[in-house]
């Protein structure tokens, strides 16, 4: 599941890459090319860097990390969705739909990671 979910976030990055591309240029186009860029691609590197955690305690944030930049990317997405400024670039939905099955995913992973954190930290308390 780990290398499975490290592949789709790299694919969505190069899918929004790609997307990008067919833009339009110009202030608004550059802002939203740069945005979505760094956030799908920031959710990536740091996924890819809480594979390598110091702790559990950095996993679950570097997961929130990259949670936050899905979110951000979503909704960047939504307003590129809706604008008659890019109505002349291809379709996002598939990308939309992806960014969106990430975050639920990452949502969960999330919540699993700082229930088994606390329960850690719970125990540790309690043998003190």
């Amino acid at each position: 599941m780990r290398y499975q979910l490290e592949e789709r976030l790299v694919s969505l990055s190069v899918s929004v890459i790609e997307f990008c591309k067919d833009f339009p240029g110009g202030k608004v186009g550059d802002y939203f090319t740069d945005q979505l860029t760094r956030a799908t691609v920031s959710a990536a590197l740091n996924y890819g860097e809480a594979q390598a955690a110091e702790s559990r305690k950095d996993f679950v944030h570097k997961l929130k990390v990259a949670l936050k930049e899905l979110r951000e990317a979503l909704v960047c997405l939504k307003i590129i969705n809706r604008s008659s400024s890019f109505s002349k670039v291809k379709n996002g939905n598939k990308i939309f739909q992806e960014t969106d099955e990430l975050v639920s995913i990452f949502v969960a992973s999330v919540k699993t990671s700082q229930a088994r954190l606390n329960a850690a930290n719970n125990k540790i308390s309690k043998q003190k």
